[in-house]
This record gives structure tokens, C-alpha cells and sequence, in this order.
């Protein structure tokens, strides 16, 4: 299998490796609004998580993708092809705990992780705050599974938060509607019932958790639960409305994640 084909591996510009990778129902063109500053200063890798995007869908299968450890593998596969060291992965929502998996994988590749928007559970637990509750979940889930247009078109006003820009909302439910609903259903459930809680703790890189003052899918306690859990991270909260600042608001995202390359 060619890896860079397979996940639709693009790099540009020069520095300091940062391999972003998308959330549950986009590709990399999410981050097109701050691709143009980082890569000013950073060599950035951009890839498409396999089934989304431009990917190579053919690779595809419900037994690997029905975790987040495989996707975390793709990551890894992507690192060792491009022969990647001293790289800081950035992960987007769903990703932020697939980069926690890749990097407590094979720490030795990683100068840091950016955990952007993270969660480690959405599902309310005792004494732990997600954002939802189980039938919250079990509802979500349902109708993606029976209409994903019609989620698509009603989650993604929901997600940026953002109605004074609705050709936000409308790009990211363009993204959504570009993925297979068979792959997404089982994507979703990868995402929204995992549990990567203690999986935080084991993270030894630099981590940076950024996430936004107003958030309907990670509120400001799952940050904080993130940055306490994963020693010595950092936490920066933007002055940002919703789950996706890469599109709401990308230069003070942008700005975040060079001061922290800058840092290490």
C-alpha cells in the first residue's frame, strides 16, 4: 500500500515538521485558513484520514477504522514514510486523541503535540463532565445513522457556532456530505463513544491544549480535565465561538501554534 497516496499526504513550505490531522467528517482542506501562516515558518504535512477526503477509500474497512487505534496507526505509517522526526502533530477534536495514541505509541518520533479543541470522552461520566449524556449520544448517533444529510445540515450551524457566518457552517457541511455515510456512521461511533481518558496520563511529549472560550462540543472543562491530565501541557484558551477555530477564527490559531514550536 502507498502510504501517500492511500491518506493523500500534501507537504508544504520549510522549518519545523507539523503534521496536522483533520476531525470526525472533514479532510485537510479544513485547514486551509492557516495552512498560509504556518507554513511561512513550518514545513506542514496535511493527509486525509483514510475514508475521508481524497483518501484511497478502497483501503477502508469497518474492523480497522472501528477504533481510534487505527487511525492513530495510519498517522504513525505517514511519520515512518516520510521518514518524519522531531514533529509536532496538531490534532483537530477526534484527532486529539488520535494523536495522544500515536505519540504514546512511538513517543521518540515527536518534538510535541497540539491538542486542538480535544476530548478525551463526550459522554458524561461520575464526576467527569463531557459535554453530553449517554442518551444524548444514542440520539446523535441514531440520526446520523438514519439521515446523515440531514445531521450533516443540522449539526454543522451546531459545531461552528458561528450564525453570523453561516458560509462557515456551510463549508463544514459541505466536508461532512463529501464522506460515505456507511464510513462516517462508523467514524462517528469511533469518536463519540470512546474513552481515551487514561490514555492521557501517558503522554511523556509537550503538549499544547488549545481550546475555545465557547465550545457545544468540548466545553471548558473537558479542556482543563485534558491539561490537567497530561503533565506539564499547557492550556491557552482562545477568544473564539465554536469546535472548529481553524475556520472561525485561524489567525489567533495559527499564532497558538507557532508560539508554541517557537517554545520547544
Amino acid at each position: 500500500m502507498d502510504v501517500l497516496r492511500r491518506n493523500n499526504v500534501v507537504v508544504t513550505g520549510t522549518g519545523p515538521t507539523l503534521l496536522l490531522a483533520h476531525g470526525f467528517g472533514c479532510d485537510q482542506n479544513l485547514w486551509s485558513r492557516v495552512v498560509p501562516d504556518l507554513a511561512e515558518r513550518c514545513r506542514v504535512v496535511l493527509f486525509d484520514h483514510t475514508g475521508c477526503g481524497r483518501s484511497d477509500t478502497s483501503a477502508w474497512s469497518p474492523e480497522r477504522y472501528s477504533g481510534l487505534d487505527g487511525y492513530a496507526d495510519d498517522v504513525l505509517a505517514i511519520c515512518r514514510e516520510l521518514d518524519l522526526r522531531d514533529v509536532i502533530l496538531v490534532g483537530h477534536s477526534v484527532s486529539a486523541m488520535i494523536a495522544v495514541l500515536a505519540a504514546n505509541a512511538e513517543p521518540d518520533r515527536f518534538a510535541g503535540l497540539v491538542l486542538l479543541t480535544p476530548s478525551p470522552r463526550y459522554v458524561d461520566d461520575v464526576d467527569y463532565r463531557g459535554g453530553f449524556s449517554r442518551e444524548d449520544i444514542d440520539e446523535l448517533l441514531t440520526a446520523l445513522e438514519s439521515n446523515y444529510l440531514g445531521w450533516s445540515a443540522a449539526m454543522a450551524p451546531v459545531i461552528v457556532d458561528n450564525p453570523d457566518r453561516p458560509e462557515l457552517a456551510d463549508e463544514l457541511k459541505n466536508s461532512f456530505c463529501q464522506t460515505d455515510p456507511a464510513i462516517a456512521r462508523v467514524f462517528a461511533r469511533a469518536t463519540f463513544l470512546a474513552d481515551n481518558r487514561a490514555d492521557l496520563a501517558k503522554v511523556t511529549v509537550p503538549t499544547l491544549v488549545i481550546q475555545c472560550a465557547v465550545d457545544a462540543i468540548a466545553p471548558p472543562e473537558v479542556g482543563r480535565f485534558t491539561h490537567e491530565q497530561i503533565p506539564g501541557s499547557r492550556l491557552v484558551t482562545l477568544d473564539a465561538i465554536g469546535h472548529c477555530p481553524q475556520l472561525s477564527a485561524p489567525e489567533i490559531t495559527a499564532q497558538a501554534i507557532l508560539e508554541f514550536v517557537d517554545s520547544r
